[in-house]
């Protein structure tokens, strides 16, 4: 019963935002989708485009359809500013332009959600609140305001009714997805379920703000001494789920050249300083600022990047991060064999596929890129691309790496922004090269066989303990090792993650099995 309410609720949305997309002339990505094609025809029948709509790129068209839809909407255009694999390199370029800006909501209504949440008159937790908000997108709004101790503070403040409208439109999201994947197998390899289970992830920490200011903290610590690279103090006392209280920064936004040289910086220098900072977030701490655009990024007059807004954070774990680091490198020096190996072993490209054939592939990818000036370089684009090739070797969508490159789209922006005649790529790729030295080198493959012999070492006793027990368990009441309890056995130690594997733990169960006989 309850599937069918679902499904009913979610076509009547469905039939609301096709039309909306009708409107602005950007049906298009449903074309993707082969049983719609009845519909689509009806639709552009029945609802004829806006006239503001002619003339514009199918991706602007699009960005608006989705502006217009509201919050989760435009979560959804960023997202699919990463998927030049589904749509194409133009409207995935246009997406990315989608600004997540709304009207604010009424001052008085923060103060309310400000003094619930704290459990204080508002007078008691500030000195002055200003009621018109700094900044305001489609999660929260940010307020300047002077705390009772004198501090200069931005108090960031959910908006009211926010969770409740994300549900909806992220239920509907997972069913479409869902649908997706059992009706169109051509788009499984995508995986348009994983896809949104990250966006729904990644909009559940946004919306309590208690993981913000984490994360903000966590960000603070990994460049703690770090005198090129800034993030504001958390005031903990002043935050809740949705009230997030952060030292008020000032500076020259990172996107102001002309305002940079003004105030004596070198362009130069800031985008060496950012290219480092996104280097170190990436590669040595495998957590980054994954919404890089240039209003969250200011330089203050020290000549420090100070960074805000940490709604959205991403993390590579370094499995992946050591396959990044080996493409790049492979790419930038132009040894698509390399490329093409790392795919196969870190298992992104099933085994059964040519590695000739996706060299060949690669370097389809890579020359028309590469053999650019080095200033026109873009990995970026160059990443686009390669999703867009995988689809004939069965590469899988790797979720991990959609927001990563989503943040280069930024970066690359911002980088050429300072500097139109240098590529931060160029000015990271030493410092790559060094990471790859110190992690990827004989003594780091040494150190790492160490540890792991030493984690081994140390879940021994907890073997041999399961060893007993095991015993314990078959001597009591006879010896009876049903099919059945073997592989419940089987299942709980690979559950458990010994190291052994599940065919050693056969083995041993035997010997123990046939030790107790022998003895009986």
């Amino acid at each position: 019963m309850f599937s069918v309410v679902r499904a009913g609720r979610n076509v009547a949305r469905l039939t609301q935002i096709a039309f909306t997309l009708a409107a602005h002339d950007a049906l298009f990505p449903l074309d993707l989708v082969p049983a719609a094609a009845p519909a689509l025809r009806l639709l552009r029948l029945l609802r004829k485009p806006h006239a503001d709509a002619a003339g514009r790129r199918p991706g602007q068209r699009l960005a608006a359809a989705l502006q217009s839809l509201g919050p989760s909407f435009i979560k959804l255009g960023q997202a699919l500013s990463t998927r030049a694999d589904l749509l194409s390199e133009e409207v995935a370029a246009d997406l990315s332009t989608l600004q997540d800006r709304l009207p604010p909501f009424p001052g008085a209504e923060a103060r309310q959600i400000i003094e619930t949440e704290l459990g204080r008159p508002i007078d008691r937790l500030f000195l002055s609140f200003d009621d018109e908000a700094i900044a305001a997108a489609s999660i929260a709004q940010v307020h300047f305001a002077r705390t009772v101790e004198g501090e200069e503070v931005a108090v960031k403040v959910l908006r009211p009714g926010i969770e409740l409208a994300f549900a909806r439109d992220l239920d509907l999201f997972f069913w479409l997805a869902d649908l997706a994947e059992r009706t169109q197998p051509g788009l499984r390899r995508l995986k348009p379920v994983e896809v949104v289970r990250t966006l729904a992830e990644t909009v559940r920490f946004e919306m309590d703000l208690r993981f913000e200011a984490a994360a903000a903290s966590e960000l603070a610590e990994n460049f703690a001494g770090d005198e090129g690279f800034r993030v504001p103090r958390v005031d903990w006392t002043r935050t809740s789920l949705r009230v997030l209280t952060l030292e008020r920064v000032g500076g020259v936004r990172i996107d102001d050249r002309d305002g940079l040289i003004a105030g004596g910086h070198d362009v130069g220098d800031i985008l060496a300083k950012a290219a480092s900072a996104f280097f170190n977030q990436v590669f040595r701490d495998g957590f980054f600022h994954a919404d890089m655009h240039p209003g969250n990024l200011f330089v203050e007059a020290s000549g420090a990047i100070v960074v805000v807004d940490f709604g959205i954070m991403g993390r590579l774990d370094r499995k992946t991060r050591y396959f990044l680091a080996d493409m790049l490198l492979g790419f930038l020096s132009g040894d698509y064999r390399r490329v093409a190996e790392v795919h196969f072993a870190a298992g992104y490209v099933p085994a059964r596929q040519s590695i000739d054939n996706f060299t060949q592939a690669v370097r389809s990818v890579g020359e028309p890129i590469l053999g650019r000036a080095l200033h026109e370089i873009s990995v970026a684009r160059l990443l686009a691309q390669l999703f867009r090739v995988t689809e004939q070797f069965e590469m899988e969508t790797q979720p991990q790496l959609l927001l990563l490159q989503k943040t280069m789209v930024l970066a690359e922006g911002m980088g050429r922004q300072l500097d139109p005649d240098t590529n931060m790529w160029t000015l990271a790729r030493p410092l790559i090269e060094e990471w790859m030295r110190a992690n990827r080198g004989p003594e780091a493959v040494l150190a790492d066989t160490i540890a792991g012999i030493a984690r081994t070492v140390g879940r021994l006793p907890g073997l041999i303990e399961d060893l007993e027990r095991l015993a314990r368990d078959t001597t009591s009441g006879g010896l009876r090792l049903h099919v059945d309890t073997l592989d419940d056995y089987v299942e709980r130690f690979e559950r458990a993650g010994h190291p052994l594997g599940a065919a050693l733990w056969i083995a041993a169960i035997a010997l123990v099995a046939i030790a107790i006989a022998l003895w009986r």
